[in-house]
């Protein structure tokens, strides 16, 4: 990774195909993140991958979290490999990290706020799958952190559209700056 003069990071959150497939639509949505890493990387703003995995078997998921022991029994059989491989379309290149996260939140279970640290990253672009999951709760631990905050509302989605809306529309612009990915590269 260069140099970061812009103290800046792209983060790219489960982009994964497993999870990607949980939407009833895609093509728009891989359209502008494939435009938001490819201004990222132009502008030699770094692009961090954030991807939800486990160990093979899920030790890590508690009959207590209600979220991922729902999906414990699919998660002990899966192939973590293939389950943490980020879209093909969106895919990292050499030298571009990828942080593997054991909670919903892209610091929970991660070393992302190590690699943020050695980077000197102070502004966070967030982007990904699910709206109400990743994107909310990175949103809020960063804000808790004083990371600056820019969310790409059309690099993000949400099984539910209307929470998706409620959110970037109503919520997020309390602790961050909320934008479509053309006005990110008008103001990056």
């Amino acid at each position: 990774m260069e140099k970061n003069k812009q103290n800046s990071a792209l983060l790219v959150m489960d982009m994964q195909s497993a999870i990607l497939g949980r939407l009833p639509e895609t093509t728009t949505l891989l359209s502008n993140a494939g435009k938001a890493i490819a201004i990222a990387r132009e502008k030699k703003v770094p692009v961090i991958y954030v991807v939800v995995g486990f160990r093979q078997g899920a030790p890590e998921i508690s009959s207590n979290n209600k979220s991922f022991s729902a999906n414990k029994n699919m998660m002990t059989s899966a192939n973590m490999d293939e389950m943490i491989k980020v879209h093909p379309g969106l895919a990292p290149l050499p030298g571009e990290i990828t942080v593997i996260k054991r909670r919903i939140s892209a610091f929970t279970g991660s070393d992302l706020e190590v690699v943020l640290r050695a980077f000197s990253i102070q502004h966070l672009i967030l982007m990904g799958v699910s709206t109400s999951g990743v994107v909310l709760s990175t949103l809020r631990e960063a804000a808790d952190k004083d990371y600056v905050l820019t969310v790409l509302k059309d690099c993000s989605a949400d099984p539910d559209e209307e929470v998706h809306r409620v959110l970037t529309n109503k919520i997020f612009t309390r602790q961050a700056d909320v934008m479509a990915v053309e006005e990110w590269n008008d103001i990056s």
